[in-house]
């Protein structure tokens, strides 16, 4: 069974930074892209972020020069480092795995800039 539990979301004032972190399990972690999404309320959810199994890396215009997804395959566990936060930046952020042809979300991590 595929699991992903994200973590790191909080409260942080606009400029702030914060890291969340994605722990996968049930799947051969280092053979698969990763991606990290984020969804406010009353609006669909949008791709923020993706890493392929040999670190590629590309980003939504939104986010380029502030976030940075990385992957610690020896941990099964992605992050996603957001600096300069911006009000824009509140949401529920979710990391997501496609394996063997099957789609799997966390329960995601609330980040909510205030200030």
């Amino acid at each position: 069974q595929v699991q992903l539990v994200e973590s790191g979301g909080g409260l942080v004032q606009p400029g702030g930074s914060l890291r969340l972190s994605c722990v996968v399990s049930g799947i051969p972690f280092a053979a698969v892209p990763l991606g990290w999404y984020r969804q406010v309320p009353g609006k669909e959810r949008e791709w923020v972020a993706k890493i392929s199994n040999t670190g590629g890396t590309d980003y939504d215009h939104s986010v380029t020069g502030r976030f940075t997804i990385s992957r610690d395959d020896a941990k099964n566990t992605v992050y996603l480092q957001m600096n300069n936060l911006k009000f824009e930046d509140t949401a529920m952020y979710y990391c997501r795995v496609v394996s063997g042809g099957n789609t799997t979300w966390g329960q995601g991590t609330q980040v909510i800039v205030s200030a």
